[in-house]
């Protein structure tokens, strides 16, 4: 190998372990001292790299740790398991101190494949970690879901549809062995419909090629049929979990209606909901952080997760 490109490597090499130790160093700083971390745990028994989990115990935790599994956003398609953690500091170290443990995982991007191959990630993700509770002193009885953007849409219609027995959400078309105890869902798409026909201001996030139709493979307009398939709403029924929704009033890249609608449903349904919309709130960012928004999620996950 030329001295020249033997060069380039190890200053490539270089630079990518140091942006990796910088990264770790930052996300170990989010978590408060003494969190016990085990990262990038293959939970598919494959090579996929967006097939990795990662899980953060509080410092004292025994036996039966009541889990909080994060769902990235990045609206399918950009973005890792530590994506949405730099702006909501207070709220992950208020779930460990509260005695939670949090595992955040990878899923396939709508690039590599479309939907559903994002949900069924996730819902495989959750069955490893049902499966592998006792290994990591979880309690697998106990596993709710937090979710932002994409996320949290991912996060609504895991728990949503769990209940429907959806063959095509799981890998391998058996419903996993899990349950779902609660969703926080932090301004998720709930209605794909008219997000497609009424797209938001702030849709166009792939070189002109809109997020949800590279999620479907399709335009909305031309496949209602998918669009409705991936939407939580059709899934709500008396049976679902509960749900705490989080959204912006001034949300550019999902309306607010489609938080609102969410709620509806659930509560004409008959499901425990609460809705929270942020004054002036954009559509992520600190001021989903504040005091009054954990002490409503904190003290959801009391009730329905603990």
């Amino acid at each position: 190998m030329p001295i020249r490109l033997s060069l380039f490597l190890l200053l490539a090499w270089c630079s990518f372990s140091a942006a990796h130790a910088q990264r770790d160093s930052l996300i170990k700083a989010i978590f408060p001292k003494g969190t016990v971390m085990h990262q990038n745990i293959p939970y598919a028994g494959d090579t996929e790299k967006k097939h990795l989990l990662d899980i953060y115990l509080p410092a004292n935790a025994t036996a039966n740790t009541p889990l909080l599994v994060w769902v990235h956003g990045g609206g399918w398609m950009v973005n890792d398991k530590y994506a949405d953690m730099s702006y909501m500091n207070s709220t992950i170290r208020d779930i460990i101190n509260n005695g939670y443990a949090l595992a955040s995982i990878d899923y396939r991007f709508s690039s590599q494949a479309v939907f559903p191959a994002q949900v069924q990630d996730c819902n495989l993700a959750l069955e490893y970690l049902y499966q592998h509770a006792a290994d990591y002193k979880l309690d697998k009885r106990k596993i709710g879901l937090i979710g932002f953007s994409a996320g949290g849409h991912l996060a609504s219609l895991m728990g949503l549809s769990h209940n429907n027995s959806i063959k095509d959400f799981y890998t391998d078309g058996k419903k996993p062995s899990f349950s779902i105890r609660c969703v926080v869902d932090f301004y998720g798409p709930s209605d794909l419909i008219a997000l497609g026909i009424n797209p938001p201001a702030d849709t166009s996030l792939s070189n002109g090629r809109d997020a949800l139709s590279l999620l479907l493979g399709a335009m909305v307009v031309d496949r209602p049929d998918l669009a409705k398939r991936a939407s939580p709403i059709t899934y709500v029924d008396k049976q679902d979990p509960p749900l705490i929704i989080i959204q912006g009033e001034k949300d550019d890249g999902v309306p607010n209606s489609q938080s609102k609608v969410l709620h509806s449903w659930l509560k004409l349904s008959g499901v425990p909901s609460e809705l929270i919309v942020v004054p002036g709130a954009p559509h992520f960012g600190v001021m989903f952080d504040a005091a009054d928004i954990r002490e409503r999620i904190i003290g959801f996950l009391g009730k329905y997760l603990k």
